[in-house]
């Protein structure tokens, strides 16, 4: 499978699933925008590595999703700097978790902002270019989340559940102009992240990581193993081909279970 001569934005994608989507399609041959946070020498040397390991061009934009205006200027500069932008990914996110009635509304509106208003602007503003071309592929990265809800989390179900409806529309508009729109809701993803807090959780109880990474599993997924950011990457890349053509509008579980039950 080939993706030579695309271009590619994921957003949230210096880390974890979105660096995993990213290096995917990059090895599938696709030219690169990333964008997230981090410290800078290190974005540096992941971007130069990316395009030595798979011989394209990788760029990087730190523009805060929150802001739509900075929303809307990282895809007119990634459609400048490449010509062109036929792959979007919608990728970074927020957490915050408290019960309801305590809820911060400032988090609220942060979660919400990052995590549902970014994913809206990104497609309205690559739509058209997409239009223009026939050919075009928006994958927003949801959740298990997007589909059946944990307490205490009410900002981050709001918002996934409304990045899966988003996409249903999107699909539905799109249908006929060679623009496909799916949703890729993983459960338990191993990333940097997760790892550091089985750690940390390890510590505190005096156990073993892989007895803390078993617990927290069977609190949701019936099968015990986490996704990978390159088996969410994999998926990507695939809904990226001529193959999945006519797959539009779904919500792709990758959750080990999760929302089976």
């Amino acid at each position: 499978m080939t993706l030579e001569g695309k271009v590619a934005l994921i957003t949230g994608s210096t880390s974890g699933i979105g660096l995993g989507v990213a290096r995917a399609l990059a090895a599938a041959g696709a030219n690169v925008m990333l964008n997230g946070f981090g410290v800078a020498a290190q974005i540096e040397e992941m971007r130069g590595e990316m395009e030595r390991a798979f011989c394209v061009t990788v760029h990087y934009d730190d523009a805060d999703l929150m802001k739509p205006e900075q929303v809307r200027a990282l895809v007119k500069r990634t459609q400048e700097e490449f010509g062109s932008l036929d792959i979007l990914v919608s990728n970074a996110g927020i957490q915050f978790v408290a019960p309801i009635e305590e809820f911060p509304e400032a988090q609220w509106d942060s979660v919400l902002a990052l995590n549902l208003s970014a994913v809206f602007h990104g497609m309205k503003a690559v739509i058209p270019g997409m239009k223009a071309k026939k050919w075009g592929r928006i994958i927003n990265i949801a959740s298990a989340h997007g589909l059946v809800a944990s307490a205490n989390k009410v900002a981050y179900v709001a918002a996934k559940h409304g990045v899966v409806g988003a996409t249903k529309v999107g699909a539905l508009e799109l249908a006929n102009d060679g623009i496909t729109v799916n949703a890729i809701c993983p459960g338990w993803v191993l990333t940097p992240l997760v790892e550091s807090q089985l750690v940390a959780r390890a510590k505190e109880a005096g156990t073993e990581v892989s007895s803390e990474a078993a617990k927290l599993l069977e609190e949701k997924q019936p099968m015990l193993k986490f996704t990978t950011p390159e088996a969410v990457g994999a998926m990507v890349v695939y809904l990226c081909s001529d193959e999945a053509q006519t797959i539009t509008g779904s919500p792709i579980s990758i959750d080990g279970g999760w929302v089976a039950q």
